[in-house]
C-alpha cells in the first residue's frame, strides 16, 4: 500500500471493518466515507480523544479511519485519499501559519474548496488566527477576551435550525464542558445550542462542507449519545452532503 508523507508519522493505522454487524444492510451498500483525523497536538487530552473519536466512527461501519499526528506534512495524495478531514488537532497560542508549509497550506485549502468535507471538535479550531481562510473553515474559535467556560455540568443541547445534520433530532442531556461566546465566523449557520450558546454548526467553503462540534472536551464525555450522533451526522454530511446515520441511543 502506497503512503503519503504524512501518513509515514501516524504512529498507528485506525481501520475497522466497512461491514459491522451494527450497521446493518443499508451500510454494506455504500462505500466508506474515508476519515482522515489530525492529532498529535492539542492543549486537551489528544492521546484518550483521537483514539475515541476514531472508535465512535469505525464502529458505526459507515467509516474508515486513518490519523496523522503531523499534519504539517501532508501532502496533496494524502489529502485526495480521504474524504472528509477531522481535525483534533491545534497550535494553541501565538503560532503563525508558517508553521504549516506552503505547499502543505494550499493543498488542504485545494481539497476542502474542491468539496472535500472538513470537521472539527471541541478546540479544533484554535490554531492559526493569523490565516483567516482557516478560520472561516474552523466555523467558531476561541476568542481571547471574549470567550469562557463553564465547570464541566449536565444541560440540555437543543437543535435550532432544519438541516439534514439535525432534521429529526430530539433534544438531549448531555454532560461537558460549554463554551461561552465562542467566536463565531461570519456565514456560518449554528444548528444546536446548549444554554442558548453555540454548540454545533456548519459552513460552506467553496465547494466543501464544513461542520463544527464545540462539545468533546474529553473523551469521557464522548460516551454521550447525542454527541455520537452530531459527530457521525456531521462528519458524514460534511464528506457526502447528505445524512443516511441514524440517532445514537
Amino acid at each position: 500500500m502506497k503512503t503519503t508523507s504524512c501518513r509515514n508519522w501516524m504512529g498507528r493505522l485506525l481501520f475497522a471493518g466497512i461491514f459491522s454487524l451494527t450497521a446493518g444492510s443499508l451500510r454494506a451498500a455504500e462505500p466508506p466515507v474515508r476519515v482522515l483525523i489530525f492529532s498529535g497536538q492539542n492543549n486537551h487530552d489528544w492521546k484518550q480523544t483521537t483514539p475515541k473519536l476514531a472508535s465512535i466512527l469505525t464502529n458505526s461501519g459507515r467509516f474508515t479511519v486513518e490519523v496523522t499526528e503531523r499534519p504539517d506534512r501532508c501532502t496533496a495524495d494524502a489529502f485526495a485519499r480521504c474524504d472528509v478531514i477531522l481535525c483534533n488537532w491545534n497550535a494553541w497560542g501565538n503560532v503563525p501559519v508558517t508553521n504549516w508549509p506552503a505547499a502543505t497550506r494550499a493543498a488542504f485549502l485545494h481539497f476542502v474548496r474542491s468539496g472535500g468535507g472538513h470537521v472539527v471538535v471541541h478546540a479544533g479550531s484554535c490554531s492559526f488566527y493569523d490565516w483567516p481562510e482557516y478560520q472561516q473553515l474552523g466555523g467558531a474559535s476561541w476568542n481571547l477576551g471574549q470567550t469562557s467556560h463553564s465547570a464541566p455540568h449536565e444541560f440540555t443541547v437543543q437543535p435550532v435550525a432544519d438541516h439534514p445534520i439535525t432534521r429529526g433530532l430530539t433534544p438531549f442531556k448531555t454532560n461537558d464542558e460549554l463554551w461561552l461566546k465562542p467566536g463565531v465566523q461570519s456565514g456560518v449557520k449554528v444548528l444546536a445550542t446548549g444554554d442558548a450558546q453555540p454548540v454545533a454548526l456548519v459552513t460552506e467553503f467553496g465547494q466543501g462542507r464544513g461542520f463544527t462540534l464545540l462539545l468533546g472536551h474529553e473523551a469521557a464525555f464522548m460516551n454521550a449519545p447525542g454527541f455520537q450522533t452530531l459527530l457521525l451526522r456531521g462528519t458524514e454530511w460534511a464528506a457526502t452532503g447528505k445524512v443516511t446515520m441514524r440517532e445514537s441511543k
